[in-house]
C-alpha cells in the first residue's frame, strides 16, 4: 500500500467550486507514479513505464479549495501478463467526512519497455513489489 496526500487549489476548482473529475485522474496517476518510483529500483524506473488503459472512478463525495485528501493505493491481485489492476481510494485529511472513501477507482495499468516502445509481461520480480 502507498498514500500521498493531495490539497486542492484554485487550478483543481471547477465552476461547482469543488475538484473537477478530471483532476481527480491526474491525482490517481501522480498516485500510481510516486507508488512505482518509491519501490522500483532506478534502473527499472530508467527500462519501463506504466501506461492506464482503462479507469472505472465511483464518486461519492468532493473537497473544495484549500482541502486534502489522503490518495491510498495498492495493487490487490496479481499481474495477468503486462497488465494489473490497481485500487485507488481517496479520503478527506480532515472534517466531517475525515476518513470517509469519497473518490474509489480501480484503474488497469500495462508494462512498456522504454527501449522498444512494446508492451513487456510484468516479470515476478517486479510484480512482488506490489502484491501482498
Amino acid at each position: 500500500m502507498h498514500t500521498k496526500t493531495f490539497t486542492a487549489g484554485p487550478e483543481h476548482i471547477d465552476v461547482l467550486g469543488h475538484v473537477n473529475n478530471a483532476v481527480w485522474v491526474q491525482w490517481m496517476e501522480a498516485l500510481a507514479t510516486s507508488h512505482w518510483e518509491a519501490v522500483a529500483p532506478p534502473e527499472w524506473q530508467a527500462a519501463y513505464v506504466w501506461v492506464v488503459t482503462r479507469h472505472e472512478i465511483d464518486y461519492r463525495g468532493n473537497i473544495a479549495l484549500g482541502e486534502s485528501v489522503i490518495g491510498e493505493t495498492f495493487v490487490p491481485d496479481p499481474p495477468r501478463g503486462a497488465r494489473f489492476d490497481r485500487r485507488v481510494d481517496f479520503r478527506p485529511a480532515t472534517g466531517k467526512s475525515a476518513g470517509k472513501v469519497i473518490v474509489s477507482a480501480r484503474t488497469q495499468w500495462v508494462l512498456i519497455d522504454m527501449a522498444s516502445g512494446r508492451i513487456q509481461r510484468v516479470p515476478a520480480e517486479m510484480a512482488a513489489l506490489f502484491t501482498p
